[in-house]
């Protein structure tokens, strides 16, 4: 929340579809703008250099490589939810139901990517889970010392030690609550941007943490076999959100149906955030290639009859199509981009802050919203936070961990 609040009073002084690396460049002064505003692309980009834009004119392509991989995944993540309920609204995997290849899950991302771009007006929809529907329909249920207190030692990565796995389950809750810059990508299609760029930044961040908070409990409440519901050879083929909500409308109605209606609830839910977050990408891609940093620039930032960025939307779903095709060769290197896009965008969100309560603490005219005297300690402890998190994602995710996992010696090319 403390990032947020930093970021909702810069997006109030400075509202603008540019985003954070706009952001760099006004609060670093003339001397470092150029720099501030490289940075904050670079930071975005680490490790995705090989799909990074060209940097011209002394910009950089400020932190869209990421903001795609977040697009990817979401968007890959649906692909994988729509299989199973598909698997299961067939059988089941133990019931001889159609369980769909890579392939199959790579063009149903395709196709997903592909009615988000087509849609130009999005309903809107509100979607709410009551944390106890889930939890009350299971017939047995863990008990709230278990929910509260228990570890999942017995997994099979040689992790036993309590505080690291609580720091390794930190990655998914903030993957899950990034993209509220999105709020900020948009001020320029915003009515008083100023007030209501803020407002949506901060409200996004509320209400994730209220309803996701209820959420994860109902779930939680009807965890009683982990080993189980991570196993391959149940229902679902290791799903194990799709396998609680299965089992969980089974145990008490001898049938799944209820659960797969559930399922499909939550997909529409993800293909709205996949939708915005498109959105939210086109309009970083808008901006760059309207300050000339993208090749093709005039290409990109051209809008239609109703001022849509349509080309940008199409770059957009397709770079993240092409990352997602990662996963056909390798699920861990797709996971790594995703975990890699965790650290890089927090970073992004962190350089702006810094520069905040750094080079502008004395100059920075703050807009409509403002945190008054508190803006500084807000602001270091959104900068102190972000530099912990990245320390902690970047720790190995199993042990032991030796170098001949990956080394295996000098290859030998001269012939004695």
């Amino acid at each position: 929340m403390c990032v947020g609040l930093s970021m909702a009073e810069i997006c109030s002084s400075y509202p603008t579809s540019g985003g954070l690396y706009y952001w760099s460049a006004m609060l670093a002064g003339p001397r470092w703008a150029p720099l501030a505003s490289w940075l904050t692309g670079w930071c975005s980009v680490t490790i995705l250099t090989r799909l990074s834009i060209v940097i011209v004119s002394g910009q950089s392509e400020k932190g869209v490589c990421l903001q795609w991989a977040v697009t990817a995944s979401v968007d890959f993540s649906l692909a994988q939810l729509i299989q199973v309920i598909v698997l299961l609204s067939t059988g089941g995997k133990n019931g001889g139901g159609y369980e769909g290849s890579d392939y199959v899950v790579i063009a149903i991302h395709g196709g997903n990517l592909i009615h988000t771009c087509t849609s130009q007006q999005p309903p809107y929809l509100r979607i709410v889970f009551h944390w106890r529907d889930c939890c009350s329909l299971e017939s047995t249920r863990a008990t709230t010392k278990f929910v509260f207190t228990n570890f999942n030692t017995e997994n099979g990565l040689g992790i036993t030690s309590y505080a690291y796995i609580f720091v390794l389950g930190l990655l998914m809750s903030q993957y899950t609550i990034t993209g509220y810059d999105a709020s900020a990508h948009m001020t320029e299609e915003t009515i008083n941007a100023d007030k209501n760029g803020p407002r949506g930044i901060i409200s996004a961040i509320g209400i994730s943490i209220l309803f996701g908070w209820g959420y994860i409990l109902g779930i939680s409440y009807a965890v009683t076999d982990i080993p189980y519901l991570l196993s391959e050879t149940n229902n679902s083929g290791g799903y194990a959100i799709a396998e609680i909500f299965y089992l969980a409308f089974k145990s008490r109605f001898g049938s799944g149906t209820g659960g797969i209606v559930c399922l499909g609830i939550v997909a529409v839910a993800v293909f709205f955030c996949g939708m915005s977050s498109v959105t939210s990408n086109s309009r970083m891609a808008y901006a760059f290639s309207r300050d000339g940093a993208m090749p093709f620039s005039p290409l990109w930032h051209k809008v239609n009859s109703r001022e849509v960025p349509v080309n940008a939307v199409w770059l957009s779903a397709s770079i993240s199509f092409c990352m997602a095709l990662t996963s056909l060769g390798s699920i861990v290197a797709f996971q790594a981009i995703v975990s890699i896009a965790t650290i890089g965008l927090y970073i992004a969100y962190a350089l702006p802050i810094f520069l905040r309560v750094t080079l502008s603490r004395k100059t920075f005219v703050a807009g409509p919203f403002s945190l008054g005297r508190y803006g500084m300690v807000v602001g270091w402890v959104a900068v102190i936070w972000v530099a912990t998190i990245s320390v902690l994602f970047s720790l190995p995710v199993a042990y032991p961990i030796t170098a001949r996992h990956w080394f295996t010696g000098s290859v030998s090319n001269i012939l004695s």
